[in-house]
């Protein structure tokens, strides 16, 4: 069972590293949580709605590998999909607002 949360397990791992990024900066959360759990949510539930729509037009499919945990949030759509998703948005978010604070005090 133990490889089957190495998938999950790194994305956590990845989205605490986010996370420390963004209080040392203090970027979306640590400066303005409830616009930053907006992006990220909105995001989030944008990309799944995608994945879903691909799923049911038969363009997308849930791969095999051991490294999963196996569990679905619905047919075909793994959970570890909605952590990869958060942690592509967070990591937008985050690059947005490092890339903008920096504009800002380069002019």
């Amino acid at each position: 069972m133990l490889t089957g949360m190495a998938y999950l397990g790194a994305l956590l791992l990845s989205l605490g590293g986010l996370a420390v990024l963004d209080r040392r900066f203090r970027l979306a959360f640590w400066s303005d949580p409830r616009r930053a759990a907006l992006a990220v949510g909105i995001g989030v539930v944008g990309f799944l709605l995608w994945d879903g729509i691909g799923l049911v037009l038969g363009i997308f499919a849930r791969g095999d590998s051991p490294h999963m945990t196996g569990l679905l949030l619905a047919p075909e759509l793994p959970v570890e999909e909605a952590f990869f998703l958060a942690l592509l948005c967070y990591t937008a978010l985050l690059a947005w607002r490092a890339l903008d604070r920096w504009r800002g005090e380069s002019s």
